[in-house]
């Protein structure tokens, strides 16, 4: 795409650009109530401007201005990248006309390369405080260029600068943002969004600010993360909100609705969501149909979602009738398994209750959505038009049968695909691939294979994923060998390079194999390829060593992590080289790593108290699991108590099954019966039924002649009284004869 940039005045940038480029522009801060409305002097986007720096004073002005003329001419000649090495060959800053250019025109060209050099850019502008020497535009430019390229966060903070220092960002800038912040942290992204329009409500003139203010497609945006959060009132809350700033929802404001009810769980609101749009007469599209095939596919009703996709292939436009009688039926359905499960237990009449009460709540909130929920039409509406089901449609109901295993109709599917008349029905590289997933799902790798030497044959190329899920396919069958020379085929024969995904793929599969060495091999020739290792790279070769019995080399991969700026630790990474130790009975060690993470404020989970169970129980030191308990016992308090209201106190715990039930199987077998019963009291109350067969077990087989002893001093007896007491109430619980009860019981029929 050519960028034409006509000759810019020396005074301005932003009239160098073309319009579709020229998106943003400086605003002034609204005036404060001190400020005389009487003034014409306009207010200056930044309140306070930096002094030039010393290299700017210290060379002679004739080198400087000759210097900014170049860079300035070979931005009007989108000489970019002769523009950067003049830029960074110089020792002064350039004006802020070329600075702004030269920004706005890497972001433009939107490469890694030219958004770090950006980035650069800003970075030195800011240490030197001269941020101030950009305009809106080169801003906007840079983070809308940078959360397409997915350094969304980068985008999201240089949004949050732009409106500290005074300037609004266009629409089109920030909606960029808030929509890759949608899908990455829905929750970030509501909160941008938020925060621009909060600062554009307070400018009383609408003209100022109508570049900035949010228009239909920002508000799709931040209602997809409300969607995928599933925060229905909030929600509602920008739906109203939508009239406020002149915008109209469009077809895809409902494809997200329709999402929305798929978190919310109803099934039954979908046909309501395409009858409102039909009734509004929004213009309709192929992407409202695929949205209901595949909130149908969730729901796992591939019933209906082949009914959608039969009827669309017969020329059909009575949809709504189907999704009609479909919810009829479940209804029916329903009402039978009342009828069959007519229970009368007391939690089942809870769940009910509340499954009610959280109907009730959204029924509010959806009627407000879709007025047409509270008085449907008497007859269900038809489609402006009919449509036939394209390869996106067929693909996703094919992604449908291979989640529930049902391969031969994955492969009846991309045979229907290949005789439709319509091209845009024919199977693409995504359908392809969804087939190998369903073979490889189904361990059928040479039947995988034959479907990718297919699409070399019929010129449908494979991409990374298709190989990523061939590669991942043989090692889970352990087959490393053939999962390698996939890899020299990718790379050779595709000519597709292998990505960090491909690599920690390879390095879990030698940890399936008890290949550490392999792993190791992986992980090195990633890094010499210059593919930056990731999060889960880390872990997965921590864990290979780990699981190997070497913690000491984890933990030299867990300081390399550690120095690695690119890579935030998290408690994955801890709890593996918590792991590590565990396995081969170091508890102190494992402790000594506790210990540090709670000083970098990562408090241990369920699973870090289970590795250090496991760890005592191989180690053999019953007393840890003793103060091991005191302090799992504490954090299950917290839950009840509300102490988790301070911020540096850890979160409230709640054990799992795997939690207690070791411990109580250490604390008996070590003759703890106190804190087995403990133990046990903490199951039934975090409703997990005990395991009495194996207590009972336990018990008899290590315990029984506890107590028997007719030599032992009176000393020794009176010492043992306490813990006789708790093993006799531990026999009570299990049912085993004790002190409660009679040692000995008979069966006597009744007397006639």
């Amino acid at each position: 795409m050519s960028m034409n940039i006509a000759s810019p005045s020396p005074c301005s940038s932003s009239s160098s650009f073309p319009s579709a480029l020229r998106w943003l522009s400086p605003l002034p801060l609204p005036p404060s109530p001190s400020t005389s409305t009487a003034s014409s002097e306009p207010a200056r986007p930044f309140s306070l401007r930096a002094q030039p720096t010393a290299t700017d004073l210290s060379l002679p002005s004739d080198k400087k201005t000759n210097d900014d003329q170049t860079l300035l001419s070979l931005l009007r000649q989108r000489k970019t990248e002769q523009a950067w090495t003049l830029y960074s060959q110089s020792p002064h800053l350039p004006t802020p006309t070329c600075l702004s250019r030269l920004v706005a025109q890497l972001s433009y060209q939107a490469t890694p390369q030219s958004l770090a050099r950006a980035r650069t850019i800003i970075t030195r502008l800011r240490n030197e405080r001269q941020l101030h020497r950009l305009d809106a535009n080169s801003l906007g430019l840079l983070a809308s260029a940078s959360a397409k390229s997915g350094h969304t966060l980068y985008a999201s903070s240089l949004i949050k600068s732009m409106l500290r220092s005074g300037y609004l960002p266009h629409v089109k800038a920030w909606s960029a943002v808030v929509s890759r912040l949608s899908t990455e942290s829905p929750s970030e992204s509501i909160s941008l969004f938020d925060s621009v329009t909060r600062r554009v409500r307070r400018f009383a003139d609408p003209s100022i600010v109508a570049d900035s203010k949010p228009d239909t497609a920002a508000y799709n945006a931040v209602l997809n993360a409300c969607a995928n959060l599933g925060d229905k009132s909030k929600f509602l809350k920008l739906f109203d909100e939508m009239h406020e700033w002149g915008c109209e929802p469009d077809v895809l404001t409902y494809n997200v609705m329709i999402k929305l009810c798929a978190r919310a769980d109803r099934k039954d609101l979908l046909v309501f969501v395409l009858e409102r749009i039909i009734e509004r007469g929004i213009r309709f599209c192929m992407t409202t149909l695929h949205s209901l095939v595949a909130a149908y596919v969730g729901f796992d009703d591939l019933e209906t979602a082949e009914k959608i996709v039969q009827a669309m292939r017969e020329g059909r436009n009575d949809l709504c009738k189907i999704l009609r009688d479909a919810n009829l039926e479940d209804l029916k359905q329903a009402k039978e398994d009342d009828d069959y499960g007519d229970y009368d237990l007391e939690d089942e009449k809870e769940e009910d209750m509340e499954d009610l009460s959280k109907k009730k709540m959204d029924d509010v909130v959806f009627e407000k959505l879709l007025p047409n929920l509270i008085e449907p039409s008497s007859e269900p509406h038809l489609l402006p038009k009919v449509y036939a089901p394209n390869s996106r449609i067929y693909t996703t109901l094919m992604k449908g049968y291979m989640k529930a295993g049902r391969v031969t109709d994955t492969v009846r599917t991309l045979e229907a695909m290949r005789h439709q008349d319509d091209k845009a029905s024919h199977p693409d590289h995504v359908t392809y691939t969804t087939v190998v997933s369903a073979f490889v799902k189904a361990g059928l790798m040479d039947r995988a294979r034959e479907v990718l030497a297919e699409m070399t044959r019929i010129r449908v190329p494979a991409n990374r994923i298709t190989y990523n899920i061939l590669l991942k396919g043989y090692c889970q069958q352990l087959q490393i060998d053939k999962a390698k020379e996939l890899l020299r085929e990718m790379a050779d024969d595709a000519g597709i390079n292998p990505d960090v995904v491909s690599y920690n793929i390879l390095i879990d599969g030698c940890i399936l194999i008890d290949d550490s060495a392999g792993a190791l091999v992986f992980f090195n020739k990633m890094r010499e390829q210059g593919i930056t290792p990731t999060k889960i790279s880390y872990t997965t070769l921590m864990k290979a060593f780990a699981l190997s019995g070497q913690p000491k080399l984890a933990n030299k991969v867990f300081d390399e992590m550690l120095r690695d700026p690119r890579v935030i630790v998290d408690l994955v990474a801890w709890n593996m080289l918590v792991e590590g130790y565990c396995r081969l009975g170091l508890v102190e060690e494992a402790k000594k790593v506790i210990q540090r993470m709670k000083e970098n404020e990562f408090y241990p989970n369920v699973a870090t108290y289970g590795s250090l169970v496991n760890g005592i129980a191989v180690a053999r030191k019953p007393g840890e699991a003793l103060l091991l308990w005191k302090e799992i016992k504490e954090r299950c308090a917290m839950k009840e108590e509300g102490e988790n209201s301070y911020s540096d106190s850890p979160p409230p715990l709640k054990p799992d099954e795997g939690l207690l039930d070791s411990l109580a199987d250490i604390c008996l077998r070590a003759a703890f019966f106190k804190k087995a019963l403990e133990i046990v009291a903490c199951m039934e109350e975090n409703g997990i039924p005990p395991n009495k067969t194996k207590y009972k077990k336990i018990y008899v087989e290590m315990h029984s002649r506890m107590f028997t002893s007719k030599h032992a001093s009176q000393a020794r007896q009176d010492r043992r009284i306490e813990k006789k007491r708790a093993a006799e109430a531990f026999k009570f619980w299990l049912g085993l004869p004790n002190s409660y009860y009679g040692s000995e019981w008979e069966y006597e029929p009744p007397q006639r």
